[in-house]
């Protein structure tokens, strides 16, 4: 669905994700932003989200560090590195305004103070709308998801919107829902509290509570 004659701003976007459509962009040099509603949605229960054997031990070596909303605008960029992407300079502003006023959030992963990995998206209500991440080391990125999902739970979140379903995304539990489905979770979603805060977690307290909920 594409509008040329919309002026799109932060709290027109907050209105698109309680309708179920998010924006994306042809390219990184795209001037134009188009909205998508896809038949099929990826969403991960967060009850079902699986830390394997490997990445817990990744994760109790203790080699990489994990923060919380300290380089949002590092993850984005980051996310729109590579040789495709869907994040314009648009877009990139536009959830540095959610940022800035406390509706988007980030995960960040650090190895030897350098950023290798991360996650992004935007919190409405009980719903988090993941919308992309990164990662330049092993298992950075599922790290970040590992982190996100712990957080969403003890924030009182009920729903972990992907967008779309990627076998890495299904590798951790992530399922396809028929679009009305999903309609009907995000309804009850955005209408509840939840809170997205820290303090982080440790891998080991990470690890227990998803052994304890899977």
């Amino acid at each position: 669905m594409r509008d040329e004659e919309l002026i799109l701003t932060p709290d027109l976007l907050l209105q698109a994700y309680r309708v179920g459509v998010f924006p994306m962009s042809e390219g990184r040099d795209d001037p134009e932003v188009f909205w998508v509603d896809p038949r099929m949605r990826g969403v991960i229960p967060l009850e079902g989200f699986r830390i394997s054997r490997s990445l817990a031990r990744t994760m109790r070596r203790g080699h990489y560090s994990v923060t919380l909303d300290s380089a949002f605008e590092e993850v984005v960029r980051g996310c729109a590195d590579r040789d495709e992407t869907w994040i314009n300079t648009t877009i990139f502003d536009l959830y540095r305004a959610l940022f800035s006023s406390g509706d988007a959030h980030s995960i960040e992963v650090w190895q030897n103070g350098t950023l290798v990995g991360g996650v992004y998206g935007v919190a409405i209500g009980a719903a988090f709308f993941g919308e992309s991440m990164f990662s330049r080391a092993t298992d950075a990125s599922k790290l970040a998801l590992a982190y996100l999902v712990d957080i969403l739970r003890r924030g009182g979140f009920q729903l972990f919107d992907t967008q779309f379903m990627t076998p890495h995304l299904a590798s951790l539990g992530a399922v396809e829902i028929p679009r009305d489905a999903y309609r009907k979770q995000l309804a009850r979603a955005v209408a509840a509290p939840a809170v997205f805060s820290g303090p982080v977690p440790t891998a080991q307290d990470v690890i227990q509570r998803s052994a304890q909920t899977s």
